[in-house]
């Protein structure tokens, strides 16, 4: 349980700020934020590749995937939050 946990922490490292890295435009996110977005993408990763490759029936489809797939997801769900977060600052700045 504890490997699992630090492999999460490892990867929502490397995923969140290659995101970070790779997806112009700035970003008001610290460090445990940026963390939990690689750690989203990387759930996004395993079911999108989940999904595309039917691959690892036997897990499900919410499942942790590799770090290319956390990379990946992490980009989508950086994207997903900045759609979301400029929608709801035009909303409060009318």
């Amino acid at each position: 349980m504890i490997g699992f946990l630090l492999y999460l922490l490892f990867v929502g490292i490397v995923a969140g700020y290659l995101a970070r890295l790779l997806v112009p435009g700035r970003d008001r996110m610290g460090f445990w934020m940026t963390v939990l977005l690689g750690i989203v993408g990387s759930f996004i990763g395993g079911f999108l590749g989940y999904v595309l490759f039917d691959k690892d029936l036997d897990e499900g489809a919410l499942q942790v995937s590799g770090i290319f797939g956390s990379i990946v997801g992490a980009v989508i769900a950086l994207l997903l939050y900045r759609a979301i977060t400029r929608r709801r600052r035009g909303l409060l700045h009318r």
